[in-house]
């Protein structure tokens, strides 16, 4: 998608490791219009599927999930990382590793949402190792589902996501593709063309009124605590 892809060579950041961020245009700040045009591509290009629900994992893949659950007029399912005690049981639970929190995190889904006979799409902003995708397509098997494609924002080629994902048996279908990201910003898109991500801005140093400020609230606190045991 045309549109996307100029957000990216505009507003992208290569923060190393393969992480691109793209804050400004989902992952933080949401561009509503770019959204909505993101979910109506994807109901044009999965809709003949005719797909039941989308189903996503929270939270950056929940703005182009209900943008595309919108267009194609269905229901919209993310996944919880934390259960709520309002989740009916049983739940259906995998796990997955983060790449940006560096960490395992598990995915739950309610059998009040997601039935068996479901035509389930999958929908999330990134395509890397896939692995999150495929701990959400077990999550369909075991709810006797059937997921009938997958589709994302932004593929990173590179981590080979979709070869991982291809005993799914589904379309997957991204609206940018990067093969490349290289250590000097450079992002090359699946066409061959290439654009230079925006340098990471460097974390703002702590000056000395933040210190003072800091040193100041833990002496009130103290002050507090002690007027307190006097009374």
């Amino acid at each position: 998608m045309d549109s996307l892809k100029a957000r990216i060579r505009q507003e992208g950041q290569y923060l190393g490791n393969g992480i691109l961020k793209v804050d400004s245009v989902v992952n933080h700040q949401v561009d509503a219009e770019l959204m909505l045009e993101a979910g109506a591509e994807f109901a044009r290009r999965f809709g003949a599927l005719q797909p039941t629900l989308v189903l996503t994992a929270e939270v950056s893949g929940i703005i182009p999930a209900l943008t595309t659950a919108f267009a194609l007029g269905v229901p919209l399912v993310f996944a919880r990382k934390h259960k709520p005690i309002t989740m009916q049981e049983p739940t259906f639970v995998e796990f997955a590793p983060s790449h940006t929190k560096g960490s395992e995190v598990s995915l739950m889904v309610s059998s009040e949402f997601l039935k068996p006979g479901d035509r389930v799409l999958i929908i999330d902003d990134f395509l890397a190792t896939g692995q999150t995708i495929a701990a959400m397509g077990r999550i369909v098997d075991d709810a006797e589902a059937e997921l009938i494609g997958i589709g994302t924002l932004i593929e990173k080629q590179f981590e080979g996501g979709r070869e991982a994902l291809q005993h799914l048996d589904v379309p997957i279908e991204s609206l940018a593709v990067i093969t490349e990201l290289r250590d000097e910003g450079t992002i090359v898109f699946e066409d061959g063309e290439t654009a230079t991500a925006k340098p990471a801005k460097p974390a703002k140093a702590k000056g000395k009124g933040a210190e003072v400020k800091k040193a100041a609230m833990k002496k009130g606190k103290k002050q507090r605590h002690i007027a307190k045991d006097k009374n």
